[in-house]
């Protein structure tokens, strides 16, 4: 059985202005044909009075939102699981979300992809994330149909949708839906966040960001944070969305607007200034297994679960807490204090929001999506978590012993980290398993709270309807009486996957109108379809092993619509109906185009192996000049683990000369060619765990010089060592061995800058701001050989 899908753009509005909490709203009253984008311009007839003074100028065409239309504010927590908050039963005070689930609804079955830019592309534009060719992160995407990393034409944004209706439309932080071979000054920039529909931009593109030195845009326009005592960029970007909405209610105050909110919190690094985590000092103490038992109890104090849910075994895969040693308990307790103080400090900025709509007078009339999570808590710390999340990124398993002499600067500028992975199922509570795991709810049920006082008689209750963030752009469409759009710019549209909720708003005992939805991520998969779910888990994000075929996967089966948690799985017992919803996966997997399944990911992050479209076009050589920054790794020369030379032709005016010729990356790894009292060197950083570092003995005399350094791999496989050769003028000055490179990726936001290191310094031989380069450099070439 099928969503129902109704003739009427605006299928319960009449519902809404009868049921019980919910404030009547007017039907449309505008002859505009919303459904054609841009809406058409009526046409005029010819005037034929000759003196200006004598004719009646026609009405001044403008499109106008509906009346009555709310603003629309959609803010999405990263990374934090459906057990995490106290508004869902966790540990974490969030007050700001307390705050709105009291005077809203909390809905405890909505549901996201697993993922991040899979969930945000759903999220965007209210169809399902392979429709919108974002089957993984799109650092992931292959070449084939569901993988891609291209949106689609016949796939519009809500941004864009409202931005057409009258609306002025703004996103800030991060924005994970831009391919990454796009992200360069070559554009395009149709998928960029201002070529998506959102009229101001500002914030971050990729997957994270160090918080305390982002890699911020301004538009498309790359730009450094200031160098302000204690910044953070999530207090920054909701000063940056505090005055934008201000100046909206000033300038316009009956037009109105849309704001995608997305802090980089709760995603590694967990960042945070330390009186936050210092609220939590000592809390976690007894360990993932107990808190899992207290957020469990808890959740049925609060009513957030049913009461006859069971709470799900810890896997074997997951450490017991009483198996770990004093000093590895010591670490753990730091781990999950600082992510608890990150996300409680991420919950006051979305507060600071909140307060400014309230006091402009814009939140009565603001529908407020509040997402707590765009995936399961991550387990990509691994099971003993990193100081240096990169690492993990790069199935680099972290060790305790590694981390012990960071404890006590967890969260600060020197790391980049993220929890071990018994924190993340604690957090996941009740639920099986993590982020990436799309077969169990551990990885896709999060909790959400919508909030609009005009139009919903908020209580704090609870809606237990089986929803999806693709549910909530036609949520938002139907609030603002705007129908899905049947073409936009000439192209005719897929009609969305999404059902708005609304109805649930209405009436707590209303039947789903979601009744199926597949979920796939890495070959981890489930289906589900009028209460049952089938599901199989493929992989462990975790666990750097060679997988099963996948043709062979064991699938479960629950009944979900009385089993909230997964626990009872009944595969053996009714094979028919397990049957029955692998074909509806089929089914829903040919139309959305999940097939071919592919369980491949860190590999994935080299173009070649993914096959996905590459700016370079398997150039082998690549020549930059100054001014040229924030070059992102899909954007340059590929050089991990690979032959290849790095020549700088530079100007020195005295043997004094310092500062960066070429840097890619930063303080947590990466390489940076540059120049110290007039000597060049070049450094080579592994994760910040290991330096290379060669240079010249002699300073160079003024004039042009020749800089060349050369790498010479020991094997031809990821992550090899290799000759570090540094030559002058075509004179060897230096030579050294890299023991270890960086096998799939340098950084998740740091690129390749010349002439400077932007954002955090590659070797501390030189400072994180005031690097740039004291001579003249006419070009860098970079050469694979």
């Amino acid at each position: 059985m099928k969503s129902t899908r109704h003739s009427s753009p605006f299928p319960v509005l009449a519902l809404l202005a009868a049921a019980v909490g919910i404030v009547s709203a007017q039907s449309p009253t505008d002859s505009l044909d919303r459904t054609v984008l841009p809406i058409h311009e009526p046409k005029r007839e010819p005037i034929t009075t000759l003196d200006a003074r004598d004719a009646k100028a026609p009405p001044r065409f403008e499109v106008k939102a509906p009346a009555g239309a709310p603003n629309v504010v959609i803010v999405l927590i990263d990374d934090i699981g459906f057990g995490a908050s106290s508004a869902f039963g966790g540990p974490i005070q969030m007050p700001t979300l307390d705050k709105l689930a009291a005077q809203g609804l909390k809905f405890n079955r909505f549901h996201t992809t697993a993922l991040c830019s899979p969930t945000r592309v759903a999220l965007l534009t209210g169809h399902n994330h392979h429709a919108n060719n974002a089957g993984a992160i799109m650092e992931l995407a292959t070449g084939f149909p569901g993988n891609t990393g291209i949106r689609p034409r016949e796939i519009t944004t809500l941004a864009e949708i409202l931005r057409q209706n009258g609306f002025s439309t703004a996103a800030f932080g991060k924005y994970h839906e831009t391919p990454p071979w796009e992200v360069s000054v070559s554009g395009p920039y149709d998928r960029w966040p201002t070529g998506s529909g959102f009229d101001k931009f500002y914030g971050f593109i990729g997957g994270e960001t160090n918080q305390w030195a982002p890699a911020i845009y301004d538009g498309v326009v790359r730009v450094e944070p200031p160098q302000t005592p204690g910044y953070h960029f999530t207090t920054d970007m909701t000063d940056k969305a505090i005055q934008w909405v201000s100046a909206q209610k000033s300038l316009t105050p009956d037009k109105p607007f849309y704001v995608y909110f997305a802090p980089g919190a709760t995603h590694a690094p967990h960042h945070v200034p330390q009186e936050w985590p210092a609220k939590y000092k000592g809390q976690f103490a007894g360990g993932w297994d107990k808190l899992r038992e207290e957020t469990f109890a808890r959740q049925k104090t609060l009513g957030v679960i049913p009461p006859d849910t069971k709470l799900t075994p810890r896997p074997k895969e997951i450490p017991a807490w009483d198996d770990m040693n004093a000093e590895q308990k010591r670490l753990f307790e730091k781990q999950m204090e600082t992510f608890a103080g990150f996300a409680e400090h991420t919950d006051h900025e979305v507060g600071r929001l909140v307060a400014q709509l309230d006091q402009i007078g814009a939140l009565e009339n603001t529908l407020f999506f509040y997402i707590v999570g765009d995936n399961g808590a991550s387990a990509e710390g691994g099971p003993e978590g990193t100081y240096n999340e990169m690492m993990a990124l790069n199935g680099i398993v972290g060790k305790a012993e590694q981390m012990m002499d960071h404890i006590d600067t967890w969260g600060g500028p020197t790391t980049f980290p993220h929890y071990a992975i018994g924190w993340a199922w604690a957090t996941n509570t009740p639920f099986q398993w993590t982020k990436q795991v799309a077969s169990h709810f551990g990885g896709t049920r999060n909790g959400m709270v919508m909030h609009w006082p005009k139009g919903i008689k908020g209580d704090g209750s609870v809606r237990s309807q089986f929803h999806h963030v693709i549910d909530v752009a036609p949520t938002a469409l139907e609030a603002a009486k705007i129908p899905q759009p049947k073409t936009v710019n000439g192209v005719e549209q897929r009609p969305m996957d999404g059902v708005s909720m609304l109805y649930a708003a209405a009436d707590a005992g209303a039947e789903d109108r979601r009744t199926t939805q597949y979920f796939e991520m890495f070959g981890n998969r489930a289906i589900y379809h009028e209460g049952w779910v089938a599901a199989t888990r493929h992989s462990i994000p975790w666990l750097m092993v060679p997988l099963p075929p996948i043709k062979d996967d064991v699938w479960e089966l629950y009944h979900v619509e009385k089993d909230f948690s997964q626990s009872n799985n009944l595969a053996a017992e009714n094979p028919e109906k397990l049957k029955e919803l692998q074909a509806v996966f089929e089914k829903e997997g040919i139309r959305n185009h999940v097939f071919p399944i592919d369980d491949r990911r860190s590999e994935r992050f080299d173009p070649q192996i993914a096959g996905r479209a590459d700016l370079l076009a398997g150039r082998k050589s690549l020549t930059v000049y100054p001014g040229m920054t924030g070059m992102m790794e899909n954007a340059f020369i590929n050089v991990k683990g690979r032959h290849h030379t790095v020549e700088a032709v530079v100007e020195i005016k005295d043997g004094q000369t310092n500062g960066v010729v070429i840097a890619q990356a930063g303080y947590f790894g990466g390489w940076t060619l540059y120049f110290k009292d007039g000597k060049p060197r070049h450094e080579y950083n592994f994760f910040a765990l290991e330096r290379t570092n060669i240079g010249s003995d002699a300073a160079l005399p003024p004039g042009k010089h020749t800089i060349l350094y050369e790498f010479i791999p020991d094997e031809a496989k990821p992550g090899t060592g290799g000759k570090s050769i540094l030559s002058v003028n075509g004179q060897k000055v230096a030579e050294g061995h890299i023991p270890k490179t960086q096998p799939f990726s340098f950084s998740g936001d740091e690129g390749a800058d010349v002439g400077i290191d932007a954002e955090t310094n590659v070797s501390p031989d030189y400072p994180q701001f005031n690097n740039a380069f004291t001579g003249k450099i006419q070009h860098v070439t970079v050469e694979q050989k």
